[in-house]
């Protein structure tokens, strides 16, 4: 046994639940930014501002026409499971390996190909790594052994995987809709919690292929959460931690609400308001990626991730055209109401001594 704990250390093969599910999901949420959400982004500024260049096809593979957007989108697999590899701390043969890796169990996993990629990466990672530089044919032990096991799990795994997690997803989509007051709440509530941990409430999102009523919800909870943090900081942080909590993430103040857990009070009562009013009165879908279900303001993403829904439901024939009402809704949720609700709850808080000046300094 001493000899085996010996070997993983010496392999940096560390089986915790923080190198799995904070640092390998951190990971894949950047992989899918990277390629998906970037190549969604690309193609709507390609649409909305007519640039041919970026909406063309600049590709043809197997009778199938690609634009610069759709090449970065159908990357998507391999982007995540290298982002995993580099988040396991994989060796360049294994990282690479993981391309195809990605890509097969993405592929195979259907629209629920994320949370394949996730476990089928990280087990062909460490297997990968485990043989690395084991032989003096490692330039071909190592990719055939990391493939071989990536792509069979892949076959194995993925479609049970990807259809599991579509199953809870759609769970999740249909009991919004039956009870759009309650799932507002829990939905706002547990992704917004979800993005200010140090996991990644976007790969979640993405995995479980949370859209529809469910995505506005969990848009509004992350909203909430990195608005929220961002104004009632701002006479610690200033102009810096505005921006940097409102545009980025709120998982900054991560250190801070374990000192104190009650600074997450404010936020978090926004996120269970405006949960439910995304969902109840302003009716708002998330339609496009399902990872931008669960980036909140971070680069403005989830905004965007609503607009393009709402250009996808124009061109799909579901809806009319995009109404001054749905800017107004879209505002109010994203922004508004969460600059507004966070620092009225905060202001009790700080009566009772439970939140202090200088809690949130980061």
């Amino acid at each position: 046994m001493e000899k085996f704990k010996a070997f993983l250390k010496r392999k940096d093969i560390e089986i915790s639940v923080k190198r799995y599910f904070i640092d390998a999901l951190g990971a894949m949420a950047q992989g899918l930014f990277c390629s998906l959400l970037i190549g969604t982004i690309i193609s709507t500024i390609g649409q909305r501002l007519n640039i041919s260049w970026l909406i063309e096809p600049v590709a043809k593979i197997s009778g199938v026409e690609y634009s610069v957007g759709s090449l970065a989108s159908a990357m998507s697999g391999p982007a995540m499971a290298c982002a995993i590899g580099y988040a396991l701390h994989c060796p360049p043969m294994v990282l690479f390996s993981l391309i195809t890796v990605g890509f097969s169990a993405n592929a195979l996993g259907g629209a629920g190909g994320p949370l394949a990629v996730l476990f089928v990466a990280i087990i062909a990672s460490e297997i990968g790594k485990a043989v690395s530089k084991e032989t003096k044919v490692d330039i071909l032990v190592t990719p055939i052994v990391t493939i071989g096991v990536g792509v069979a799990l892949s076959a194995w795994w993925a479609p049970g995987l990807g259809s599991a997690a579509m199953k809870v997803g759609n769970l999740i989509m249909w009991a919004t809709e039956l009870r759009p007051f309650l799932m507002g709440i829990l939905v706002s509530v547990i992704v917004g919690v979800a993005l200010t941990l140090p996991i990644s409430s976007a790969a979640i999102c993405a995995a479980l292929g949370l859209t529809g009523l469910a995505g506005g919800a969990a848009v509004a909870g992350c909203c909430a959460q990195m608005i929220g943090f961002a104004v009632i900081s701002f006479k610690e942080n200033r102009w810096g931690g505005l921006v940097s909590q409102g545009l980025g993430t709120s998982m900054l103040q991560m250190g801070n609400i374990v000192k104190n857990p009650k600074i997450w009070i404010a936020p978090t009562l926004a996120s269970a308001i405006t949960g439910p009013m995304a969902t109840c009165l302003f009716k708002l879908q998330m339609n496009g990626a399902p990872v931008s279900s669960g980036m909140g303001t971070c680069g403005m993403v989830g905004p965007i991730g609503v607009y393009t829904g709402w250009l996808n439901d124009v061109a799909a024939g579901t809806k009319a055209a995009i109404t001054t009402s749905d800017w107004m809704g879209l505002l109010l949720i994203a922004i508004v109401l969460p600059a507004v609700i966070a620092p009225i709850v905060n202001i009790p808080l700080k009566k009772m001594g439970w939140v202090k000046d200088g809690d949130m300094k980061i």
